[in-house]
């Protein structure tokens, strides 16, 4: 196969991050690949699980678009998984479609009682799936533009915090009012997700979320960015200002305790603060030297307050460990080619490819400090890419890593226990280089 091959491939999707994010959890292999390959075609981007415990955890750490599943799956069926994401997440409107083949009144009003916003009878119609699957994304965009605060934390959202922040800048523009912002992350957030669980997270950052709100001063502002990373917006303020304002929060909030069946325990957060002294500074510019100085925070020790006072300090970057196993020397020089190509803001890139996964694993590179992506084929001659897969989930269960696998269209079966060893993602050969590129970057934005 050569490179020219395969970049054959029509109405796929572009580098647009802004691509709907489809999630797909049902245990029928055969339909699951069909529908994923008709809604790629369609310029959309699918990641799919057919294991629903790990489908779960799955869907709050991708924040999809639109969650797509089947009422008829073992251990935990549709119904359970749609109630288990309703009760714990109701606040974010994700569009939520159950398929069955349960064609009863009985089952139509479960699925509605559960939390689905349409129920879609089995054996599908592609074609009309799809059309209704395009009104719930319009549905979906159409709610986000027009809503300025974040549906779980009810503060207000990063979209008007752009808008603020172009005031405020005009303002500071025209005035010898001083202006700061401060970038806040939870520590160890991820940790407390995987030890007490997604839904005892939410209920931290809700937590988080009014403390500040209610001891924040009035003239000052609050922000959800993303995931648990919030911004205060100190308008009028020098950085000696918004540094005491921050430090009195930091220390009242460590003291507070949490609970979780019987269990104790305190949150600390990490800030980093930025004050304006640019007239030419963009909000994205001003965004990003606050969290450059949440970076160095959270390098030095976490549960503490760092200042930025100059745009041109410089951060020692975090490492990314992109590794390459592919037996094939062509396509493994195309993937070198599309990772070489991205730009992550903050991180430092380090590419490395291997012919085999023994090699991979002689390397000790997955011990490297850092995080990991791993892009394999799933058939190769020495060490295939589920004896890969395996050992690498048994050495780094809970190291933050994403993994990519490419299979051809007769590797059903490889692809099913992948899967269900915890892959994050498959492709199906042949496929584009600019497809290729913008499913690394969605994956990896999900990562960060």
């Amino acid at each position: 196969m050569t490179i020219e091959q395969i970049q054959i491939s029509p109405n796929k999707a572009t580098t647009d991050n802004q691509v709907p994010l489809i999630h797909i959890i049902d245990d029928d292999l055969v339909g699951l690949i069909s529908l994923k390959n008709n809604l790629e075609d369609k310029g959309w981007m699918v990641v799919a699980d057919t294991d629903p415990q790990k489908a779960i955890s799955h869907y709050f750490e991708m924040c999809p678009d639109c969650l797509i599943l089947n009422a008829q799956l073992p251990n935990k069926n549709g119904y359970q998984i749609l109630e288990e994401i309703q009760k714990h997440n109701s606040k974010i409107f994700v569009p939520k479609l159950l398929l069955s083949s349960d064609t009863s009144r009985e089952a139509r009003i479960n699925a509605y009682k559960s939390g689905a916003d349409d129920f879609i009878i089995k054996p599908l119609d592609l074609e009309e799936l799809t059309i209704r699957l395009e009104r719930h994304i319009d549905r979906k965009r159409t709610y986000e533009q027009t809503v300025l605060i974040d549906e779980l934390t009810k503060v207000y959202n990063k979209k008007f915090l752009e808008i603020e922040l172009e005031k405020s800048l005009d303002d500071w523009n025209r005035s010898d009012y001083s202006l700061t912002i401060a970038a806040l992350d939870l520590d160890n957030f991820s940790y407390l997700n995987k030890r007490y669980g997604h839904f005892t997270g939410d209920s931290i950052l809700l937590d988080f979320a009014g403390f500040v709100k209610e001891n924040i001063r009035s003239g000052d502002a609050f922000f959800r960015l993303w995931g648990d990373r919030f911004l205060i917006h100190f308008p009028r303020t020098n950085n000696q200002e918004a540094s005491e304002v921050v430090n009195r929060l930091l220390s009242k909030y460590s003291t507070k305790m949490h609970e979780k069946e019987g269990q104790f325990f305190n949150v600390t957060f990490s800030a980093g603060l930025f004050e304006v002294q640019n007239v030419e500074l963009t909000p994205k510019a001003a965004i990003q030297l606050a969290e450059r100085a949440l970076d160095i925070s959270k390098r030095e020790g976490k549960a503490r307050v760092e200042t930025i006072k100059d745009e041109s300090v410089s951060l020692v970057k975090k490492q990314l460990h992109i590794s390459i196993i592919d037996h094939d020397m062509i396509i493994r020089t195309m993937l070198m080619k599309v990772f070489a190509s991205l730009e992550i803001e903050n991180f430092e890139i380090n590419i490395e490819m291997f012919e085999n996964g023994v090699k991979f694993f002689e390397s000790n590179r997955i011990e490297a400090k850092g995080k990991h992506f791993i892009v394999m084929e799933a058939v190769m001659p020495i060490m295939n890419g589920i004896e890969i897969l395996s050992r690498v989930r048994q050495l780094k269960p809970r190291s933050p890593l994403r993994i990519l696998m490419l299979a051809g269209k007769k590797d059903e079966k490889e692809i099913a226990r992948a899967l269900k060893l915890g892959a994050d993602d498959y492709m199906i050969k042949p496929f584009s280089i600019t497809e290729l590129k913008a499913r690394i970057e969605r994956l990896l934005q999900r990562m960060m």
